[in-house]
């Protein structure tokens, strides 16, 4: 395992939904302590890193997030089942029977989701999608009275239990969380390349917190940071499964990062479009393009933060996301974080007023 894969791999094994974000912010703030000359943080959580390359040039922000999508626990049945509510948006398919973890003051305890049994789905019959409300999180007590000696109260995180891992000799990972320890990567992987690199500008690299249900930590930082230009690093859905066949996408994993044009909170800047296309081009970077109808990303905060920010999004694609074992390809990684490299070296101050006049 080499340190992009190693650094993957602790990112994704990292637990932090929505609000509980701080053992991933701790592992981040590790990797990002070498390579820059300041970490900085929000009262949310939010954090960044600091690398001046000229004071006086623009203030470029690079943002993923940290936060992956689980549950809170919100009742304890007198037999011991714990009831829990999502936190950010899950598929019900995606549930039943998958193994969780939940975090509770006295550690992590193993969990299995249930619901109704094999035996009562055939008898009745049954082909519809079973409702969160009616699943239950099993943790091996029998009573209401064991649970509590577990540590475990109303309130507590639960995350999906799911290990990185790789496919086709490592060009393939996966794992749960791609949603968005991958931006978190990025961040890191980016700064870090910059190191011996001359750039025009102060660079804030790092992740936000709450995405997932609201963009709540981009709000935060960006008042933070208030930066001039913002690169979004998240992932979108590759179109290249069976299921999409006939579909207008074309986005598949392998096939380089992707541009999102739009999606429900955000325009893309034109100027930083065009930037990012040309600069592509130059590299011989294979780049994609997508627009979403659905979701949308920190760059909804960012790009009206103060007087305006110009914004854009560059995506990882993937496979079943916000899921238990979203795959995606490292290549693309790579691609994408040498592209960014590239982007942040050219926004010098006479780019930035020409992207805005």
């Amino acid at each position: 395992m080499d340190s992009l894969e190693k650094l993957m791999k602790d990112l994704i094994e990292s637990d932090g939904t929505s609000g509980f974000e701080r053992d991933v912010a701790k592992k981040m703030e590790e990797y990002m302590i070498p390579y820059s000359e300041e970490i900085v943080k929000d009262r949310l959580g939010s954090i960044v890193a600091k690398k001046t390359g000229h004071p006086d040039g623009p203030r470029v922000l690079i943002a993923g997030h940290m936060d992956e999508i689980g549950f809170m626990v919100t009742h304890i049945t007198d037999d011991g089942f714990l009831k829990f509510q999502p936190i950010g948006f899950w598929w019900t398919h995606n549930l039943l029977h998958q193994r969780v973890k939940v975090k509770s003051t006295h550690g992590d305890y193993l969990g299995i989701i249930g619901g109704n049994s094999l035996t009562y789905a055939v008898s009745k019959k049954s082909n519809q999608l079973m409702e969160i409300k009616d699943m239950y999180i099993d943790v091996g007590a029998n009573s209401k009275e064991r649970v509590k000696e577990m540590g475990i109260r109303l309130g507590d995180p639960v995350v999906p239990l799911s290990d990185f891992f790789t496919m086709q000799n490592g060009e393939i990972w996966g794992g749960k969380a791609m949603d968005n320890r991958v931006g978190c990567a990025l961040a890191i992987e980016t700064l870090r390349r910059l190191q011996k690199e001359e750039h025009p500008n102060v660079v804030w690299s790092g992740a936000t917190v709450q995405e997932e249900v609201g963009l709540r930590g981009a709000a935060t930082l960006a008042h933070l940071v208030d930066p001039d230009i913002a690169l979004v690093v998240d992932i979108i859905d590759a179109y290249d499964t069976p299921n999409f066949r006939g579909y207008d996408g074309k986005c598949r994993i392998g096939d380089g990062p992707v541009l999102v044009m739009k999606d429900v909170t955000m325009i893309g800047h034109r100027g930083l479009r065009d930037l990012i296309v040309d600069t592509a081009k130059e590299l011989g970077i294979p780049l994609q393009f997508d627009s979403i109808t659905y979701g949308g990303t920190d760059g909804g905060k960012f790009h009206v933060h103060g007087i305006g920010c110009p914004t854009i999004f560059l995506a990882i694609p993937t496979r079943y996301a916000h899921s238990h074992n979203t795959i995606m390809s490292r290549q693309d990684f790579e691609q994408a974080a040498t592209l960014l490299t590239a982007v942040v070296k050219k926004l010098d101050q006479n780019t930035f007023n020409q992207m805005i006049g």
